[in-house]
């Protein structure tokens, strides 16, 4: 596990595939990375050798990645936020701060925070008897939406109420004091779009182009960058919207701000302080990828250029489906489509598991929603050649 000691170690803790795509975004900068996983099967662990055996629930483990590492960043929300306030009182750097991660942790502490810096947001209440959530039915209408505070993704921690049996049930078979829940009105959007920006500690920032995503049982099925049909006044507001927020919160690092399009204008729907699904396209459709601003924000560098290089970049996600072979689609993928950019995880191939994703530049909107659409069915045997 040598290193280059003439440039800094980021310390990763998660070894997903968010932590194996800044790996190798790590490699190109010339900077040295290390990343804290539970397996040597993770994601990341097969693509680098600096890796730390141990849980983002232990406070050692956590210590061993920051002892060997110049500043500790995340690939997801949930570790412990006492873990993280007892490392900085070690004198450790994190990026973001437990002050700023906890917006993306806990999402009735998100929720208040944006209320209180005036967010246009899903109108909300903090859910501690199910009788609490019955009134809130009853004043906002059905469906609406319950959450668990902390802990939920992809859908999951989210529950949509149509009745008080709906309530009833998802309660009396979930409730707990241990946590928060979110009642949340049901917003009747016309789509989900996401903007993202890189945030430095001395506070230089960049936007990428306004994105929609659409989503398949809650979890991001494709990404189109920019939004089509997304005038020049909104996509600029959206923008101005995560900036504002990235310094509000004081974000180190990438924030994306998931959002929905509505009669009501853009709300705001969720923050992610870390790479993001909606961002996963600027690896081949951007001048500097979101894993590569990551990384130089929470280094404090001057942060890359995050124009993207090509009219229309189309990113489908691919699920696991009845091809646990996915070399030989690959195969298949990448002869049918030359211009096929193909970013698979190294994940065991599971039904409903998230193992990879294709994208497409292109001039042509139609040609690469087509192009990448084909692909992604294809690794996951929607369709057969």
């Amino acid at each position: 596990m040598s290193v280059n000691k003439l440039f800094p170690t980021v310390g990763m803790v998660g070894g997903g595939q968010l932590s194996r795509m800044t790996s190798q975004a790590a490699t190109a900068l010339g900077m040295n990375f290390r990343v804290l996983v539970q397996s040597e099967s993770d994601s990341a662990s097969q693509v680098t050798n600096n890796y730390i055996l141990g849980e983002h629930t232990n406070l050692d483990h956590l210590r061993a990645l920051a002892q060997v590492s110049d500043v500790v960043t995340f690939d997801h929300e949930h570790v412990p936020e006492v873990l993280l306030r007892q490392l900085v009182q070690e004198g450790f750097n994190l990026q973001p701060s437990p002050d700023a991660l906890v917006f993306a942790q806990d999402k009735v502490a998100m929720r208040k925070k944006l209320h209180q810096l005036g967010v246009a947001q899903p109108s909300f209440a903090v859910i501690e008897t199910i009788e609490q959530a019955i009134d809130f039915g009853k004043e906002y209408g059905f469906p609406f939406v319950l959450k668990l505070s902390r802990g939920g993704y992809d859908g999951k921690g989210v529950w949509v109420c149509h009745s008080e049996k709906d309530i009833e049930a998802t309660l009396g078979q979930n409730f707990s004091h241990t946590f928060q829940w979110l009642a949340e009105e049901f917003v009747a959007f016309s789509r989900e779009l996401a903007s993202q920006v890189a945030r430095s500690p001395q506070g230089q920032m960049v936007t990428y182009p306004i994105v929609e995503s659409r989503q398949v049982n809650g979890m991001c099925s494709m990404v189109i960058a920019p939004a089509p049909h997304l005038s020049d006044a909104d996509a600029m507001s959206a923008q101005q919207l995560a900036m504002s927020i990235a310094d509000s919160l004081n974000v180190t690092g990438m924030l994306a701000v998931e959002l929905f399009e509505s009669e009501r204008g853009i709300l705001v729907n969720e923050l992610a302080m870390r790479p993001h699904n909606s961002g996963h396209w600027s690896i081949d459709g951007s001048t500097t990828s979101q894993f590569e601003n990551h990384l130089r924000a929470v280094l404090d560098l001057p942060l890359g250029d995050p124009s993207p290089i090509a009219r229309w970049s189309v990113m489908v996600n691919i699920i696991g489906g009845k091809y646990p072979d996915m070399y030989s689609a690959y195969k298949h993928c990448l002869a049918r489509d030359p211009g096929l950019k193909v970013h698979l995880y190294g994940k065991e191939v599971r039904q409903g598991r998230k193992v990879g994703h294709v994208t497409v530049c292109s001039d042509e909107l139609q040609d690469a929603i087509r192009r990448a659409t084909h692909a992604a069915d294809y690794f996951m045997g929607v369709i057969e050649e």
